[in-house]
């Protein structure tokens, strides 16, 4: 009888080894943005910025999945920072804009080698970059089968 619940088991969640991987994973970042002096929900707002430039609020939230709510906090501490501005648009007053400042736009070049070190620090626990990169890709899958909003062209 006890087997018939053994889908309820932790273990044989899809749910857990996801949630454990992504905060364990976000617990590898934290050395290295310390070091920027930023979080890990700000990297991820910069990682936007720094390929995008200037976006509004609205897109920003797009490509990571969040809401304006949760996102404005996170940019108005960027904003402290000096890494970006926000601007109102001229042609819709209700479309705020971010860009980066050049402090934004130079912590990249501190930000370039983090990739490279967390792949490295995976990869010295017996998983190869291959491995990795495939895992990310299927993640990418995983992502877009469970948003159902489409993410913008990337």
């Amino acid at each position: 009888m006890q087997d018939d619940f053994a889908k309820l088991y932790l273990e044989n969640q899809l749910c857990f080894p996801l949630y454990a991987a992504s905060r364990l994973t976000t617990q590898i970042y934290e050395p290295y943005l310390q070091e920027l002096g930023i979080t890990y929900p700000q990297y991820l707002v910069l990682l936007v910025l720094w390929q995008h430039k200037s976006l509004s609020v609205n897109e920003i939230g797009h490509y990571l999945l969040l809401e304006s709510n949760t996102l404005t906090p996170l940019l108005k501490r960027l904003e402290q920072k000096a890494l970006l501005q926000r601007k109102r648009s001229d042609q819709d007053e209700r479309k705020v804009l971010i860009s980066l400042t050049a402090q934004g736009e130079a912590l990249k070049e501190a930000a370039v080698l983090i990739p490279d070190k967390i792949i490295s620090s995976i990869s010295e626990q017996a998983l190869s970059r291959e491995e990795i990169l495939g895992f990310q890709k299927t993640l990418k899958k995983l992502v877009e089968v469970l948003n159902p909003k489409k993410q913008p062209n990337q």
